[in-house]
């Protein structure tokens, strides 16, 4: 999840930010593509079932597509920070997770998504899985870089996976884990080996943001570029759309600022909007990736990459 400030409609809006070049880059290299759908999805508060089959639904539209994987937004089935979560979150697997198992299953295609799980000490998390065509969870991450705002309703990830299949070696985190503030855990995945690091996301802005404004900016395309762009990876994210309905932000919107990145800038990008309920399919070169353990940590210093340096205060 992120959250914009209100602008006021006389302050000229930015320009959408450049990819960010690295020092002495060297060509990214590529061999084959993926085609992923970026499931921009309505998701109400507190309708885990209606939420279920809109994402079912676009699971459908995306094997019509072509798409060899769908992903979908963060925390789909009571949206986020709903309170109805608190109380009547699932288990994974269980009945919600089962029901994307099933959609993967039946339409041939890996699922990625963003669900609540009721853990068995009785915690929540803000979970996000990746599913094979075969139905199986492959993948579970908690979100690690909650916003204070989070606490009440989840808890703290503890664990970064990566998961190799025939698509690439998959690595998945959650929105705000993307934040400039949270780049080490993309760094970790990136260092773990992944080709293509999927988030899930729900990004909540002010009700008086309209398409005029850039959605994008410093907080999502500029974190994706850096990724992208020092390890040869590939970024996606898909968030959720609508109005927020009970929670702390009851009254804001989620918009559609779904957005793909690799070390060639964007791929694609969804409709800026509340309303912007859409599939967003993008073909993807899959990214090769040479360097392992410390030899990524030698391309990096070879491209100017400092580790040496603490922050300027």
């Amino acid at each position: 999840m992120a959250f914009f400030s209100r602008r006021k409609p006389s302050v000229p809006q930015p320009a959408p930010l450049p990819p960010v070049a690295p020092p002495a880059a060297t060509a990214a290299t590529f061999a084959g593509s993926l085609r992923v759908g970026l499931g921009q999805l309505l998701v109400e508060g507190g309708e885990p079932d209606r939420n279920l089959a809109r994402a079912e639904r676009m699971v459908a539209d995306a094997a019509a597509q072509g798409c060899e994987l769908v992903l979908l937004p963060e925390t789909l089935d009571f949206a986020w920070t709903h309170p109805s979560a608190l109380t009547e979150a699932q288990p994974i697997p269980g009945s919600y997770s089962d029901r994307l198992c099933q959609a993967a299953r039946q339409h041939g295609l890996y699922v990625c998504a963003g669900l609540t799980e009721r853990a068995p000490d009785g915690r929540n998390y803000n979970a996000a899985l990746l599913i094979t065509p075969a139905g199986d969870i492959i993948c579970k991450y908690h979100k690690i870089n909650l916003l204070e705002v989070e606490f009440p309703f989840y808890a703290v990830g503890q664990t970064l996976n990566v998961v190799d299949t025939p698509l690439g070696k998959i690595g998945v985190n959650i929105c705000a884990d993307n934040f400039l503030d949270g780049l080490a855990i993309g760094h970790t995945l990136a260092r773990m080996g992944a080709e293509f690091i999927l988030s899930p996301s729900s990004w909540t802005v002010d009700f008086s943001i309209t398409e005029e404004h850039d959605p994008y900016s410093e907080k999502w395309i500029k974190p994706y570029s850096i990724l992208a762009q020092l390890y040869n990876v590939s970024v996606v994210g898909t968030t959720s759309v609508g109005y927020i309905v009970g929670g702390p932000y009851e009254g804001k919107k989620s918009i559609g600022c779904s957005l793909a990145v690799d070390a060639g800038g964007i791929r694609a990008q969804g409709v800026f909007n509340e309303f912007a309920g859409q599939l967003v399919v993008a073909d993807l070169p899959r990214p090769v990736r040479a360097e392992q353990g410390t030899q990524i940590g030698q391309m990096l210093a070879r491209r100017g990459f400092r580790f040496d340096e603490l922050p300027a205060k």
